[in-house]
């Protein structure tokens, strides 16, 4: 999601007004955003499948919308930067996201603490647009290859000395965090990296200009209203989406689900990502009888963070691997 309006774009595109285009895309991505929040929350009040939005085509479809909000950040830095950094305006609009992602963080501490956002896609827009800036005069090539490097960091330069909580937002820790947005510098910064490179060679190739005289009809007025108020309609629509559902679920509740079958769903699926769905089924099978027979699924479900409890279920779960493989290398003789 921009957060910053594209004025007085560079070289090739008019002083005058902003690319309708960019706003109608950002519309379009915000509606996405919403639907995506909206499926969590059926989640949360158990309308859904255990799990859902976190794994395969839900997890896919919101690391697409985060990707184009942040590609859309770097675009629009480009197109009020590119020329000459207007720092009176650029400070202004930092400042809004910072202090949104901060009010963010507060609130979903009180109300989720289990999983609160301390760095989520606005902590990141912020950083982001923070560092940026110092792309803006780089060769596009250049800005390329580092978007490059940024996005392949986490596969190979994760390491435990990232494991401390101050370090999280770099996004290197050997474990992600728990947090119900979860959107770190690496590898999310090359995102704007590329936005603000494809800014850059639209400009020069005179993209930009031709964008600039699109006149989409009135079918557009709607997208690019949301796609202008992007930050108004960030923080407003998933607390109202959040207590629709409330309220919905307090007239027509949601099915209780058993707390085993609970775990087995949210586990298989997990495990599925991975491995084949027989292995996942015994593995599941294991986990869920061992952790009823320490006791500890309670625990589970509240959430516990702690290192030592962390660290026991790492050990559960690779017994449960072996255990598994064992059985199932056995069954194959």
């Amino acid at each position: 999601m921009s957060l910053q309006s594209p004025a007085e774009p560079v070289q090739d595109t008019p002083k005058q007004g902003r690319i309708v285009a960019i706003d109608i895309v950002r519309g379009l991505a915000l509606l996405a955003m919403a639907s995506y929040h909206f499926t969590w929350d059926l989640e949360n009040f158990g309308y859904t499948d255990p799990g859902l939005t976190a794994f395969g085509w839900w997890k896919i479809y919101a690391r697409c919308i985060a990707s184009t909000f942040l590609f859309l950040v770097g675009v629009s830095l480009f197109l009020a930067h590119g020329r000459q950094i207007r720092w009176p305006g650029f400070w202004k609009r930092f400042a809004m996201v910072a202090v949104a992602a901060l009010a963010i963080s507060l609130i979903t501490r009180i109300a989720t603490p289990d999983g609160f956002i301390f760095f989520g896609i606005l902590h990141e827009i912020a950083l982001a647009s923070l560092l940026g800036l110092a792309f803006l005069r780089l060769p596009s090539l250049l800005t390329i290859a580092v978007a490059a490097l940024v996005i392949a960091a986490p596969l190979y330069l994760r390491s435990e000395a990232f494991d401390h909580p101050a370090l999280w937002w770099v996004g290197l820790s050997a474990t992600n965090p728990r947090s119900n947005d979860y959107v770190p510098l690496f590898p999310w910064f090359g995102a704007v990296l590329l936005g603000i490179a494809a800014a850059k060679l639209a400009s020069t190739s005179g993209l930009l200009a031709r964008l600039a005289k699109l006149a989409p009809g009135r079918w557009s007025n709607p997208l690019i209203f949301i796609g202008r108020h992007s930050l108004a309609f960030y923080l407003i629509h998933q607390p109202l989406l959040f207590g629709s559902v409330w309220l919905f679920s307090q007239v027509m509740p949601a099915a209780p689900l058993d707390q085993d079958a609970s775990f087995l769903k949210s586990c298989q699926i997990s495990c599925e990502q991975q491995r084949d769905s027989k292995f996942c089924t015994s593995y599941c099978g294991c986990m869920l009888g061992t952790l009823q027979g320490e006791g500890i699924l309670d625990r589970l479900y509240k959430g516990d963070q702690t290192p030592g409890f962390k660290a026991h279920l790492a050990e559960l779960a690779g017994a449960c691997t072996a255990s598994t493989d064992s059985a199932m290398e056995g069954g194959q003789q």
